[in-house]
């Protein structure tokens, strides 16, 4: 446990376990409730009851219903909220600013201990999960995961139904109303509960908010859940596939020791390694594979499932790469030691660097806080074997070594940093450096590049060459990303201070290597499943906000770095770390500029279409702020604010038009605006937008009804630098500095918030509402009439 987590666990009165996690460095706080019960523990009768629950418990109390239940008032506050029904657990999350936890904190509670469960309400949340279930079978990941499970034992529960739809789900039978009943009293009740807050407080100000709202749960113990059968029975039978690129290694493990939660992690942790001389470079560098992924897609009791993932070069491969994999395993097996340190020095850095949800999420689970047991990876080593494989492909009965000569990978060179510049560089009048943000141990740096048209193959291609890097760097403490959208390209890391301009001059010589033969591989890379229209929607928005689809010219690497213009910021660095930085900005190609100001695109409605396969509607409305100023910005932010709670009532609960519904304040390469989604199974594109404009034009009225004065309160709270997380305040600073603001973006935006009136809001939406207003609508079936 690193030094900066103090921590503490006790048991309340009624049974309830609460851990308790006090780390000054954090801004925020965060709570996690872990139910021992999931779908699994559901009577086969009732498919999907468990996460029919869930939902449930999220419509409002009577307490608290509305726009005062806990979703509404996390996203009110510019927080956090989710939850998540699994084989055996059931988790419900938040994070919000310190000033207000406790008020979220009562509402979680009070929600899980006073749901609405009135027959209305059931019928239409049932409505929203049927809608869930035709999303999930359209998904492609989805259908892989459920072809793979066909070959388990029929007897185990990993084969069954447990989506839930509305033909499993007969609300109005009293007898599903008894087994709802009976599933709620018996398992949410406190001695099946674990409550973890995290946060800045002290322990004991966190223990007695675990104290006041965790005695509202009734007193009960731990009940026992039922064991389910073996994961194999007999010879597993191999499933027919359609894509024969797509090959899994699944071992089903039995009989395992405790803790081989954590074995499991660090083994999918060393086989996912792309380091040279590691399983995924030997693939990759012989041509077998374009991907693998290594993961526990199952674990309860002393029962696990190991996945490996592969995405095939071709389809003949599939044997030598099996081949490859065994004898991996092998090698590890007889070194994995040498790494015990090494994963140590890893585990004690993430948790170090996680910000409070991960925390309260982490300590939640209940793993053994001893950490990672030797004896559970060698019983887990001993379960990889071909006897354990589920077979979903036919693979051959024995594999010969296969001579390679494996190596275990170098240790983190960011984790134990000694680097240190000689002598100061000079600054760079492209990269600026921001005081708005400390030095308090926490830093961020971002680059982007301007180029002349949109190259997205040799993006993907720079993108693929970061990977190995990237997940070297996040280990240590630092987030590294590089996204293209539009003519740009832009690199950000944030994270721990000490290690970034080393994390920064790694991630440079890597983009500035000559360009080689990957580019022909590797451009048409990554067979990934398509994501949901919503997503995929999202993915492209910035792309067709900044109109360049279609001034794509493609060409070589060194083309594009020689007349790429480049801009940069840099916050959260003392000086010597500014030194350091400007010392691997040197390393950048392209021709050093001043960001310009923005200016908005386009006058009057664009629609653009992006086809998909799915059958349902899917859309994205945009509308950009009239200007760059941060009069205008703040409108905006306040009218983001008012309307995200009102919107997902409206639209999600109200309209029942889907499960995917949201609204928010967004900003793309400098240009704020209000983005409103929504994905629906049964309105057309047409009945959606004019949904949107009618709530639009019912803003007015929101700022009539409004208590503007506590609104402006709430969101200059929101954008308060002092409590900020460094991430987002670093992200908001690279907005503003895309948007042409220079020092004080934060004083000014404050200022025109505290100044925005009553007149001067409605004014505002009358703009909004302006039949030629200025927006931009991208979905997936064509424009309405």
């Amino acid at each position: 446990m690193p030094d900066s987590i103090a921590q503490r666990s006790v048991t309340l009165p009624n049974g309830l376990r609460v851990v308790l996690s006090s780390v000054p460095r954090l801004k925020r706080c965060a709570a996690a409730v872990r139910v021992a019960a999931g779908s699994h523990d559901v009577s086969p009768r009732w498919p999907g009851l468990a996460h029919f629950l869930e939902h449930l418990f999220f419509l409002g109390t009577e307490r608290f219903p509305g726009n005062e239940n806990l979703m509404a008032f996390v996203q009110r506050h510019g927080g956090q909220v989710n939850a998540s029904t699994r084989e055996r657990t059931t988790d419900f999350f938040f994070e919000l600013p310190r000033a207000v936890f406790r008020n979220g904190l009562d509402r979680l509670c009070e929600m899980l201990v006073r749901p609405r469960m009135t027959m209305a309400d059931q019928l239409r949340e049932r409505e929203v999960l049927h809608a869930e279930f035709i999303a999930w079978t359209r998904d492609d990941s989805a259908r892989e995961r459920l072809r793979l499970l066909q070959s388990l034992s029929a007897a185990h529960p990993l084969r069954g139904f447990h989506a839930g739809n509305r033909y499993s789900l007969p609300v109005p039978r009293q007898t599903f109303q008894h087994a709802l009943q009976d599933f709620y009293r018996r398992f949410y009740q406190a001695g099946q509960i674990t409550l973890s807050l995290a946060g800045p407080q002290p322990l004991d100000e966190l223990e007695a908010l675990a104290a006041e709202f965790g005695a509202y749960f009734a007193k009960g113990e731990k009940v026992e859940q039922h064991k389910p059968p073996p994961l194999l029975a007999g010879t597993p039978r191999a499933i027919s596939k359609a894509d024969l690129r797509q090959m899994h290694l699944t071992f089903a493990c039995e009989d395992l020791p405790g803790g081989h939660e954590q074995a499991a992690g660090f083994l999918c942790m060393w086989m996912n390694d792309a380091q040279a001389g590691g399983l995924v470079a030997a693939l990759r560098g012989r041509g077998l594979i374009e991907s693998l992924k290594a993961e526990a897609i199952y674990g309860f009791g002393d029962q696990a499932l190991i996945d490996i993932e592969l995405a095939l070069s071709t389809p003949d491969a599939a044997t030598h790469v099996s081949t490859l994999v065994f004898d991996w395993l092998t090698f590890l097996r007889s070194h994995y030691r040498h790494l015990l340190d090494e994963h140590a020095l890893l585990e004690q850095r993430r948790l170090a660097v996680s910000d409070a949800l991960a925390l309260a999420r982490h300590f939640s689970a209940g793993l053994d806080a001893r950490g990672l047991s030797t004896d559970a990876v060698e019983s887990l080593f001993d379960r990889l074997t071909l006897q354990t494989l589920v077979r979903a492909e036919t693979l051959s009965s024995a594999h010969a070594p296969s001579n390679f000569e494996w190596h275990l990978p170098a240790p983190n060179p960011f984790l134990k940093q000694t680097r240190s510049i000689a002598a100061p560089s000079s600054p760079l009048t492209a990269l600026t450096f921001s005081d708005a943000l400390p030095a308090t141990g926490e830093a961020a740096v971002y680059l982007r590049w301007t180029l002349a048209t949109s190259q997205p193959l040799l993006a993907r291609m720079l993108e693929d060459r970061l990977k190995p890097l990237i997940l070297q760097a996040g280990h240590a403490g630092v987030t590294l990303a590089f996204g293209s959208y539009g003519n740009y390209w832009q690199v950000k890391a944030y994270g721990l201070a000490k290690p970034l301009p080393a994390v920064l001059e790694a991630a440079l010589r890597v983009l500035g290597a000559p360009e080689s033969r990957d580019r022909e591989h590797r451009g048409a890379m990554d067979s990934e499943p398509a994501a949901i229209p919503i997503r995929q929607l999202l993915k492209s928005l910035p792309d067709h906000y900044l109109n360049n689809q279609n001034t794509r010219q493609a060409i070589g690497l060194e083309r594009a770095w020689s007349t790429a213009r480049w801009t940069g910021l840099a916050t959260g660095l003392e000086g010597s770390a500014q030194s350091e930085v400007c010392s691997a900005a040197r390393l950048i190609h392209g021709i050093a500029e001043l960001p310009p100001g923005t200016a908005p695109r386009d006058t009057g409605t664009r629609w653009i279409t992006e086809a998909s396969d799915s059958s349902e509607s899917a859309l994205l409305m945009f509308y950009p702020t009239p200007s760059a100023s941060l009069d205008d910005e703040a409108a905006w932010r306040l009218f983001a604010q008012l309307m995200q709670a009102p919107f997902y009532q409206r639209l999600r609960v109200e309209l029942q038009l889907g499960y995917a519904v949201f609204s928010g304040f967004r900003q793309i390469a400098g240009h704020g605006g209000l983005l409103f989604g929504v994905q629906s199974p049964s309105a057309s594109i047409g009945q959606i937008v004019a949904h949107i404009e009618t709530f639009i034009e019912r803003l007015p009225t929101l700022i009539a009804e409004a208590d503007v004065p506590a609104q402006l309160k709430t969101l200059r709270a929101q954008l308060d630098l002092a409590e900020l997380e460094h991430a987002q305040a670093a992200e908001i600073l690279w907005q503003a500095h895309l948007a042409g603001h220079g020092r004080g973006y934060f004083e000014g935006l404050q200022h025109s918030l505290k100044h925005l009136d009553h007149h001067a809001l409605l004014t505002a939406a009358d703009r909004l509402a302006q039949s030629g207003r200025i927006r931009l609508c991208l979905s997936n079936r064509s424009n309405p009439p």
